[in-house]
């Protein structure tokens, strides 16, 4: 039963959007039925789902993308590292306050959420994409952007600083550029023309020249039509077979340096989709909520692990225990021979943010006992792994 309690864990988002298959709509009721942890997890799921949803839409009302809503998440003010350009405000408030700018901290996950994002949010949609838990992530992170970017009506938002030098519109010209390798991988042709001529050696070489030639060629276009470029590329990675079969998206290969199976490179392209909105929503002082629980899980199990291969087998031990994760949520980073040196507790949502380059090691916050200088390698080799 715990494997299937953990497995159905995963899939409670996509219940609660209507995005499961065939197979799991059989498989995850029947666990509902006798489980009374997950029925209660999906239940809030589906009340939030209810929730942004609202009244049904007028004929004027856009229709484009899938909305996920979210859910709360614990976080706090996060420094930049390295070149990214300011120190953002706090991510968050307590269910049911009022930040000082008007925003409304509604019930069952809508806390922090402008009201004009969370109305862009309540607009009608299609039914939602029929993908496996893999890619659930992804999709949600798409249809969070999404209606972000909806909100970009004012004059000048666009050309607003994100990071690094680029602005909201190169922001996501960045987000086409990103998510080719894995659309090239999966048949789908590139969106933006690439240039003739050598490709440089290296993925990081290969990566910035592609960002650069794609956010070259969008910046003479009008923001609408870069929205389109990313979201219909977006669309048609979620409409590949291997977003809706784990079984096709279980074979590894090699993307951004990282050997993973298919099905765990959706994850990292849910994990940057949702690291570039907190930016764009950062920037213009609109609040993007943490992934909904089990994504945000998702993206932590799989960053755990990517960390772990970077610190290596010899590293000084370190029990990494993710706040509100339990038991099943606790790893060992380091060496497999040695007693523990030190524990670290960082905040989930914190830690993606760290891995992600959002915090710098000193600063995030974090509960450590034990070596001092263990915990520190930790944090230092975590926030190295950036490259968003």
């Amino acid at each position: 039963m715990s494997g299937e309690h953990e497995a159905v864990r995963d899939l409670l988002a996509a219940w609660a959007v209507g995005a499961l298959t065939p197979a799991d709509e059989r498989t995850v009721p029947r666990h509902l039925a006798a489980c009374e942890s997950c029925a209660a997890e999906a239940e809030r799921l589906r009340e939030t789902v209810r929730l942004l949803d609202g009244p049904r839409a007028t004929p004027s009302g856009p229709t484009t993308g899938p909305t996920t809503g979210p859910v709360n998440g614990a976080g706090t003010g996060r420094a930049a590292r390295g070149t990214r350009d300011k120190a953002p405000a706090g991510r968050g408030r307590p269910t049911g306050e009022d930040g000082p700018d008007g925003r409304s901290a509604g019930p069952d996950g809508a806390a922090g959420l402008p009201p004009a994002l969370l109305a862009a949010a309540r607009r009608a949609r299609p039914a939602a994409p029929r993908v496996a838990a893999h890619a659930a992530p992804y999709a949600a992170a798409v249809a969070g952007l999404g209606a972000l970017l909806r909100e970009l009506d004012v004059p000048g938002r666009w050309s607003t600083p994100v990071v690094h030098d680029w602005d909201v519109q190169d922001t996501v010209a960045h987000l086409i550029a990103a998510d080719e390798p894995l659309a090239r991988l999966l048949g789908l042709v590139p969106r933006v023309p690439r240039p003739g001529g050598a490709e440089k050696a290296g993925w990081e070489a290969a990566w910035a020249a592609r960002t650069a030639e794609v956010i070259a060629h969008q910046r003479a276009r009008p923001p609408a039509e870069t929205v389109a470029v990313w979201s219909a590329q977006a669309a048609a990675l979620l409409a590949a077979p291997e977003a809706a079969d784990a079984g096709r998206a279980g074979h590894a290969t090699t993307l951004m340096g990282v050997r993973l199976p298919v099905a765990d490179h959706f994850v990292v392209r849910a994990f940057e989709a949702w690291i570039h909105t907190d930016d764009i929503g950062r920037a213009l002082g609109l609040a993007v909520p943490p992934p909904p629980e089990p994504h945000l899980w998702q993206l932590v199990r799989l960053a755990v692990r990517i960390l772990g291969r970077a610190l290596g087998p010899t590293a000084a031990p370190v029990l990494f225990a993710p706040a509100g994760g339990g038991s099943d949520a606790q790893w060992v980073l380091g060496s497999e021979d040695e007693p523990v040196a030190a524990e670290l507790v960082l905040d989930p949502v914190d830690f993606c943010l760290l891995i992600g380059g959002r915090y710098a090691p000193g600063e995030v916050p974090r509960g450590a006992v034990g070596d001092a200088a263990a915990v520190t390698a930790v944090l230092e080799r975590a926030a190295s792994l950036a490259w968003l």
